[in-house]
């Protein structure tokens, strides 16, 4: 029996005031299709059982694990990777040379997901500045879903993950194997700061960021939410910073004044005006 138009928009309404994530009557079937999933973890007898168990308590932390299972965690190590040459070849080695004085570099990884893009940007650093212990990294995942948070933490990637955008000899300089997985080099690891961080609610206190990843978030708000986003960001992101956003999301027609579109190589980003 198919899910309930009711529960479709309560569950809606339930995910929209914890996350700003936008879920219409379109994405019946997700909803539906990912309640069934969670039901089935958590040894309920039905999605209906579930959805009245949420009723019944809509604040508590069955409502934390429906707005997991509705967040969608889809990513790649070198994601699209024209953002990431752009990084490689011409961000960084500006950052490098525009920070050599204070010798300190902040990125913030928003919607980290399972820690594929943060642990590319730490590769990428790596490969720059080697193991000189005179530059400070900061590099902060953070992300609404706490299952994924422990995911990078842990680093472990199974052979489709590694497979899906890794370069073999990444692969082979940062990673060990860990039983049927692999496992990122413990180095990178201590590099990654996780912190729970729901986009939702308002700018938490964050350290001034050189550069911040928000890429493919935006899509799943409404322009209000999306607005007061990118107006906290720019309360974050250093004058000279830069911002990443998906390849179908842009500042244009939301924060025009806040922000200013540059082309490098073939990737966009974001600049503070």
């Amino acid at each position: 029996m198919s899910i309930s138009g009711s529960d479709v928009d309560f569950i809606s309404d339930v995910v929209r005031r914890r996350s700003a994530i936008v879920l219409d009557r379109s994405k019946e079937y997700l909803i539906e299709s990912r309640l069934v999933t969670l039901a089935r973890q958590r040894g309920d007898a039905s999605v209906e059982d579930l959805v009245r168990q949420l009723r019944a308590a809509p604040n508590g932390a069955l409502r934390d694990e429906v707005v997991e299972a509705m967040t969608t965690n889809e990513t790649s190590f070198f994601r699209d990777g024209h953002p990431f040459m752009a990084l490689s070849n011409t961000i960084l080695p500006d950052l490098l040379v525009s920070r050599g004085k204070e010798r300190s570099l902040s990125i913030w990884c928003a919607a980290c997901s399972s820690g594929q893009e943060p642990y590319t940007v730490a590769m990428l650093i790596q490969e720059l500045i080697g193991a000189d212990p005179s530059w400070r990294v900061r590099l902060v995942a953070t992300d609404i879903d706490t299952k994924m948070l422990q995911r990078t933490k842990e680093g472990i990637y199974n052979q489709f993950e590694v497979n899906r955008g890794l370069p073999a000899p990444l692969l082979v300089r940062y990673f060990a194997r860990h039983g049927m997985n692999y496992q990122i080099d413990s180095r990178l690891r201590a590099m990654i700061e996780t912190r729970f961080v729901n986009l939702a609610e308002p700018m938490p206190p964050m350290p001034q960021m050189d550069i911040v990843f928000l890429r493919n978030v935006l899509i799943y708000f409404d322009v209000d939410v999306k607005r007061r986003i990118l107006q906290g960001l720019k309360k974050v992101i250093r004058p000279d910073g830069y911002l990443f956003l998906g390849g179908a999301e842009t500042t244009m027609n939301i924060d025009d004044a806040g922000w200013e579109r540059q082309t490098i190589g073939r990737a966009t980003v974001y600049r503070p005006r």
